[in-house]
């Protein structure tokens, strides 16, 4: 229903034009002076303002000047009523910023007709803004969808399109060419223990060694988080290959003096050969993925050439498979939970639920790893169940000790998005764990929304008849499915951590950012950025009106018992 805030200090006009709104089935608030308008408005937001001019205090002129001043209240439309009729009066409420001005007494048919073309006009504003919003966004993004947006080298989509016309034709038997895949050693330990910035800082250093070695027909792309893929067009002898293996690998041993640290990197490389290994961009990743595992099955620090004895693709993950199947019974898995904060309030407002896998002999098991084999075996629907109902469980523990808003967010894989039981699954979790479906939130990431657009649509609407919100997540990454924002019925997009880290040195995130908040907000969805980790970072998505923020700046993942002393200190 349309909201319409009428500020009149004349008791029967402005009950007049309340009954009349009433009526006409709009949900009109009445204010008796221009203090309670200008608090009313900024309390309800309304559709559109109808104020008298002249007021005792307050005049009309001052309350259009305050709400203007207001990112909230600003472009709400503003029509003045006075029995003034000069055109001075009328050139300083356009020059305040009003929309209309009608001089009493004025008819009923007048009234409406000025309150149904300004609502027309501003519909089509944020049509016209939606629609321009999500298409500089799509056009940025898709610009930068070949290329890496941290190391600027091309990326494995670069790669699928662009090798074939890079390298020789396969059935050229004449020529090969070196295919190498470089993954960095024990990587994730820089970004436990220094914070992602500065992996990211690390990540783009290795990037520039790689690029100093190789020379101008070569080719460098970022296939991952810390691998990287080297095409040497230059070479096409074994033993070269070897040895430029082993060049990359003296290049990375020496030290990187990185903000007044000394940080020492090794690397595993391994090497197949285009096309008489493969002709198959897929299957060469795969088989220098291989030689990578076997390289740092060695120890790390060297390289291996691909060959079809290599076992380690099938044998490590046979095993973990088969320790997997046995983690959930024997009560391994659990969940931590990361925090988010309401930069409007500066209070937890909610908490994502994050699975963690502790290995008796392995130690901690990075989800990177066991939630895709989790996929292909089959265990992530019962997987998916029991987080649902422990995170749930929590969060209600959490609610009675009197955190009684907080909200937990689930994501949810598209394997169990095809669960034809998920809905029956999701009821029986809320009514076992006496949880409010509103303060539970499902994340989906942008991918399946594609995959199928109609059962998707079919099973959001369940989900939103239950009450349950439901955000999309890492988004900014499937460039694919903006045109999905307008279909689907969110409550929240999260904007990936990719455009959030350095987004305050970095005009290229900066510039995605800021229009990504503002066409989340045209849409009316509430914003969360991720992997905020500076001071910097918080402060321009604050400046930018993102509501709610998570990242390492603010709080890690935390376990139940260190989020619940966090909980009472807030």
């Amino acid at each position: 229903m349309i909201t319409i805030l009428v500020i009149e200090d004349e008791r029967a006009v402005r009950e007049n034009i309340i009954e009349l709104l009433n009526i006409e089935g709009f949900d009109p608030i009445g204010a008796e002076n221009g203090d309670i308008g200008v608090r009313l408005a900024l309390e309800h937001v309304p559709d559109l303002i109808v104020c008298d001019v002249m007021m005792p205090k307050v005049d009309g002129y001052g309350v259009l000047k305050a709400l203007r001043s207001q990112p909230m209240t600003a472009t709400i439309p503003f029509i003045f009523l006075t029995a003034k009729a000069a055109k001075e009066d009328w050139r300083q409420a356009m020059k305040l910023g009003a929309d209309d001005y009608l001089t009493k007494p004025f008819s009923r048919a007048e009234l409406l007709d000025a309150i149904a073309t300004r609502l027309e006009k501003q519909a089509a504003q944020r049509e016209h803004y939606q629609t321009t919003a999500i298409n500089q966004v799509a056009t940025t993004l898709n610009s930068l969808d070949c290329y890496d947006s941290l190391t600027k080298l091309p990326n494995r989509r670069w790669l699928r399109e662009q090798l074939h016309h890079s390298l020789p034709p396969a059935d050229n038997n004449q020529q090969v060419v070196p295919f190498l895949c470089l993954g960095l050693d024990r990587f994730n330990r820089i970004n436990d223990n220094m914070g992602f910035a500065f992996g990211d800082l690390v990540l783009c250093s290795v990037a520039e060694r790689i690029k100093n070695c190789v020379i101008e027909n070569d080719i460098v792309v970022r296939l991952n988080n810390d691998q990287f893929a080297i095409i040497l067009r230059s070479i096409n002898q074994k033993k070269d290959a070897a040895n430029f293996a082993q060049l990359i690998l003296d290049v990375l041993a020496k030290p990187f003096n990185l903000n007044g640290y000394e940080i020492f990197i090794t690397a595993s490389i391994g090497i197949s050969f285009y096309p008489s290994d493969s002709d198959d961009i897929d299957n060469l990743i795969k088989q220098t993925s291989a030689a990578i595992h076997d390289a740092k099955r060695k120890g790390g620090n060297n390289y291996q050439f691909y060959t079809k004895e290599i076992n380690i693709v099938i044998s490590e993950p046979l095993a973990l498979e088969n320790d997997l199947r046995y983690a959930l019974e024997r009560e391994q898995l659990n969940l931590y939970y990361q925090p988010q904060l309401d930069l409007r309030t500066e209070q937890i407002v909610g908490v994502e639920a994050l699975i963690r896998w502790h290995h008796p002999k392995r130690g901690m098991v990075s989800p990177g790893i066991f939630i895709p084999l989790a996929e292909e075996i089959g265990l992530i629907i019962p997987i998916g169940e029991w987080v649902l109902r422990t995170a749930c469980a929590q969060a209600k523990a959490w609610q009675v000790a009197g955190h009684t808003s907080l909200k937990v967010s689930v994501n949810l894989s598209v394997y169990q998005l095809n669960d034809p039981n998920l809905i029956k699954k999701i009821c029986d979790v809320l009514n076992q764990t006496d949880f409010q479906p509103n303060c539970l939130e499902l994340e989906l990431t942008e991918s399946i929304l594609v995959q199928n657009p109609e059962a998707v649509s079919a099973i959001f609407l369940k989900l939103k008849e239950l009450g349950v919100k439901i955000s999309i997540d890492d988004f900014g990454t499937g460039y694919s499915s903006l045109g999905y924002l307008q279909q689907f019925t969110f409550d929240t997009l999260k904007i990936d951590q990719c455009f959030i880290r350095g987004l305050h040195k970095n005009d290229t995130n900066a510039a995605i950012t800021k229009a990504l908040i503002q066409m989340a907000k045209s849409l009316n969805l509430e914003v969360i950025s991720e992997g905020v980790e500076t001071e910097a970072e918080e402060a321009f998505l604050r400046q930018h009106q993102c509501d709610i923020i998570q990242g390492y700046w603010f709080s890690r993942p935390l376990p139940v018992e260190e989020l619940s002393k966090l909980l009472k200190k807030l």
